[in-house]
């Protein structure tokens, strides 16, 4: 057994699959522990377990907490339906006609490579400090890459099918629609899972200016005033918003795709 888990690519028992992550996760709890209760780590620069446990539930009850997360939510969703809208269509296009790849993958693959926060100043000119500047800053970050992953999924759908589809008569709109769309479907469902999460990865960073609320805004505000508790408990907090999401995102794959095994999903 012992040297199946360690062989490439063998499937081992979700006992073991299950245990190996809470191993770890306890593995990092010990270490904080050992850091911050035994004195190690200064509680200024890292608070004890309890400390972030007691100021989270401090900030549910007694702050603002559930309005920060439900604005910042928005934010992140509204961002990324927008690149998602976009994106998708504009993703198989170009993974499907070489004109469209042609056209949008250099001037798209030059802009990814642009920091999303290079451009807060342009966005703040051009359209203020609004909620639609800081949705436009995760916007930025997610869809450009999110066009181009769609871009290689639809390049992955057999040309094979295709072919046959033409053979047995189907025009180009149906082969859009019957053939290339649900032979991608699953691997874009995966990349929207994927890109989802580096939507949240820019939250901080869309709500660093002209902020007055969210989760970004409050860790940003913990930093001015050195309470490390506080950013911890956004931090967790944005992690397991995230982690809802991928668990979101798994489940709708394993519903619509059972046909299909994949690791991890």
């Amino acid at each position: 057994m012992l040297a199946k888990l360690f062989t490439p690519n063998k499937e081992i028992p979700k006992g073991f699959y299950s245990t190996a992550g809470f191993v770890t996760f306890f593995v990092f709890l010990a270490v904080w522990c050992v850091l911050t209760y035994g004195g190690i780590v200064n509680p200024l620069f890292l608070p004890t377990p309890t400390n972030v446990l007691a100021t989270g539930v401090d900030l549910f009850i007694n702050g603002d907490l559930l309005s920060d997360i439900g604005i910042s939510f928005s934010r992140v969703l509204i961002g990324f339906l927008a690149a998602a809208i976009i994106g998708i269509p504009l993703g198989i296009l170009m993974g499907s006609l070489k004109i469209m790849e042609g056209a949008f993958e250099p001037i798209i693959g030059f802009i990814r490579y642009m920091p999303a926060s290079a451009f807060i100043p342009l966005l703040i000119l051009w359209i203020g400090l609004g909620e639609p500047e800081k949705m436009s800053v995760i916007f930025l970050g997610t869809f450009f890459q999110l066009t181009l992953m769609i871009m290689d999924v639809t390049k992955n759908v057999q040309n094979d099918l295709i072919e046959v589809s033409y053979t047995l008569g189907a025009k180009r709109g149906q082969v859009f629609t019957k053939v290339i769309l649900p032979a991608a479907l699953p691997g874009i469902v995966d990349t929207l899972r994927i890109t989802f999460g580096w939507a949240w990865t820019y939250l901080v960073v869309a709500e660093i200016v002209g902020a007055s609320s969210g989760l970004g805004y409050m860790i940003m505000q913990a930093s001015r005033f050195l309470q490390p508790d506080k950013i911890i408990v956004g931090i967790l907090i944005i992690g397991l918003l995230g982690l809802l999401t991928d668990m979101i995102f798994k489940a709708i794959y394993r519903a619509s795709f059972s046909w299909m095994r994949k690791d991890g999903l």
